[in-house]
């Protein structure tokens, strides 16, 4: 059996049963749609996803990025692939019609985009940076940069990037040096260097579009005085940019920057008249592209920017707001991040659930006779243990993603603005969770299915060797685990006073209400209620030593805070879940195995991981401190 990468069945009980997506139809951005045309996109991603991009996953993992003569060559495979996702829209799929998208809510789209994810996370890649700085520009662009550079993302004739890293701050943004000099023309001069740039070039699209943090000269220091830049590798020779002095501006790349890239010879100005639609190179160098253990399919490289003093940026917003401003794509992209984490474990649990139905090896304990045939290695309880847990981990991290891409649903499109803004209050919450609990717990799962396979699980002749490898970036992309730990404890459950705590504990209560309506057991409750009593006191007396000025002191253990948070919110969607199996068990006994063993998992998780909590949290007031006390030369 080829690898479904999601279950269909499990993403229909997401979207229908648990959330209830036809609901979302009532809001007026999303009156134009129906469950028959969410069920068309997702059947047209799947197709996708199974047909093209999974059987190009293998040879992208083996043949990664490299550079030639000053620009990356990718896989060939992707130039067989980027046209398709520009044929289903995906740029702009969750944009309103207006602006030519095609209005999806972002809970359809985030579950549908699982599926490219799970089947070549590096391909896809590609598509979610793209759509992260187009919808960037449709926020805060100017109308320049909306008229003549976000269409081109939308179409998908050119790519994006984010680029923020530098090798002297990491992720430290606060350190950024790459300046900006203010010229003729109202745009920047760009001078400096970037690294660990994902899809920063490549050889398939037209044009590659770089969302730059910078500093324009004369700004203050620090994140106050970080602002944000629009600078394509190709920019349009308008002729009154305030150009440099290196020779060779004028000279276009692999010969192709001459031509225009709408198959005309001129494009609209800002002063609505005619001007030439010659692409020249924009002085950004890629100098290094960096071999990483996963995600081969998508490089990661280092850029200079201004080396020939020609690099051409448009000032994106305001000056120095482009922290502000890039949160939202760096959120955008946690959250990307965090289903990429829960897409990779899910293929690789089905690869394993797969192979453990079919792998012959042993007899029951209780046989006597060697001459018994072997059984499938799923009759083995430990073996079943493994698989267990990873439907746990994987299940429970799709449906936390699908809550939050619903908050998100709701922050942009409610109807009043309370509730518009208590959606965005638990979407900033449970953000981190979304991102670190699907990595840091998906990799215990891929590697569980590395497990399950035995020998053949650490070889490269089987696929959950190199999913294991793409999963451990997820831990590290868009903020490490550790920066996800300090943002939840630092910032989101004390913002406003706490409001974003208490709105959850308004969404477990009614998850609880439910859950007893529909027979749950009533312990689950209970116990998640008790743990949140739990949580909400610990988060009283660590907030209480931020107040008081001990910062460190409060943040020391925000990694098992983090833990302890994401162990509960996953009991959370877990409780909602059997809610969900035991109203369909009522409905469709007929589908008994799938609502039981959502009601399996959901027992898993209330008795082996919530039971940890009061660990946790004891461990988070005890100031416990042997790693910062110990020093540098005892390690």
């Amino acid at each position: 059996m080829v690898n479904p990468l999601l279950s269909d069945r499990n993403i229909a009980f997401l979207l229908y049963e648990l959330h209830d997506a036809e609901a979302l139809c009532a809001l007026p951005a999303y009156a134009d749609h129906s469950r028959e045309t969410f069920d068309l996109f997702l059947a047209s991603v799947r197709k996708l996803a199974r047909d093209e991009l999974f059987p190009a996953y293998k040879p992208m993992d083996e043949l990664g990025p490299r550079l030639e003569n000053g620009r990356v060559k990718v896989h060939p495979a992707m130039r067989e692939l980027w046209p398709r996702f520009g044929e289903l829209g995906l740029a702009a799929a969750v944009l309103p019609a207006a602006d030519g998208g095609q209005g999806l809510p972002l809970l359809v789209y985030t579950l549908a985009t699982g599926y490219l994810m799970a089947a070549n996370c590096g391909a896809y890649g590609y598509v979610g940076l793209t759509v992260g700085a187009a919808h960037l520009l449709h926020a805060f662009g100017d109308d320049y940069l909306k008229r003549e550079v976000m269409p081109k993302l939308h179409e998908g004739r050119w790519s994006g990037t984010m680029c923020l890293t530098e090798p002297q701050a990491g992720s430290s943004l606060s350190d950024v040096q790459t300046r900006a000099r203010p010229v003729a023309g109202g745009r920047y001069l760009i001078d400096g260097h970037k690294v660990f740039i994902s899809g920063g070039d490549n050889d398939v699209t037209e044009n590659v579009v770089h969302l730059v943090l910078a500093r324009i000269e004369g700004a203050p220091a620090g994140i106050k005085g970080v602002s944000l830049f629009c600078v394509p590798r190709l920019r349009y020779d308008d002729g009154d940019a305030e150009r440099g002095t290196g020779g060779d501006a004028e000279r276009g790349t692999d010969g192709d920057a001459e031509r225009g890239t709408d198959g005309d010879a001129t494009s609209a100005t800002a002063a609505g008249g005619r001007r030439s639609a010659r692409l020249i190179d924009n002085d950004c160098t890629p100098t290094g592209v960096f071999h990483k253990m996963g995600w081969r399919g998508l490089p990661s490289i280092a850029l200079n920017f201004g080396e020939r003093g020609d690099c051409v940026g448009w000032l994106v917003g305001e000056p120095n707001r482009g922290i502000s401003y890039m949160f939202q794509m760096m959120n955008e992209a946690r959250l990307m991040v965090g289903m990429n984490g829960a897409a990779t474990a899910s293929a690789a649990y089905l690869e394993a659930l797969e192979y453990a139905k079919t792998r012959p090896q042993g007899r029951p304990l209780d046989a006597k006779d060697p001459r018994t045939p072997q059984v499938p290695i799923i009759e083995h309880a430990d073996v079943r243990r493994m698989l267990l847990r990873q439907k746990a981990i994987v299940e429970g991290s799709l449906a936390l993603l699908a809550t939050t891409s619903r908050y998100a649903d709701l922050a942009a499109h409610a109807p009043d603005a309370e509730a518009r803004h208590r959606a965005a209050l638990l979407l900033d919450l449970l953000t981190p969770v979304a991102k670190s609990f699907p990595a840091e717990k998906g990799f215990e799962s891929n590697a569980l299915a590395i497990q399950v396979h035995g020998g053949y699980g650490y070889t490269g002749e089987y696929l959950p060797e190199a999913w294991l490898r793409d999963q451990k970036l997820n831990s590290l992309h868009e903020g490490t685990t550790g920066i996800q730990a300090m943002d939840l404890l630092g910032r989101k459950v004390v913002a406003e006073g706490g409001a974003a705590l208490g709105a959850l504990g308004q969404e477990v209560v009614a998850t609880i209400q439910r859950a007893q309506a529909a027979g749950v057991p009533p312990s689950w409750g209970e116990a998640l209620a008790a743990t949140l009593t739990l949580v909400g006191e610990l988060t009283l007396h660590l907030g209480t030593l931020g107040l008081a000025g001990e910062r460190e002191a409060m943040l020391l253990h925000a990694s098992d805070y983090l833990d302890l948070f994401s162990t509960v919110a996953i009991a959370w969607q877990w409780l909602a879940q059997a809610a969900a199996a035991r109203e369909g068990l009522s409905r469709e006994p007929a589908t008994r195995d799938f609502y039981e063993g959502k009601l399996a998992a959901a027992a898993y998780w209330f008795a082996t991981e919530l039971p940890r909590a009061p660990q946790l949290a004891a461990l988070c007031r005890s100031g416990e401190e042997s790693f910062r006390a110990v020093t540098a030369a005892q390690l």
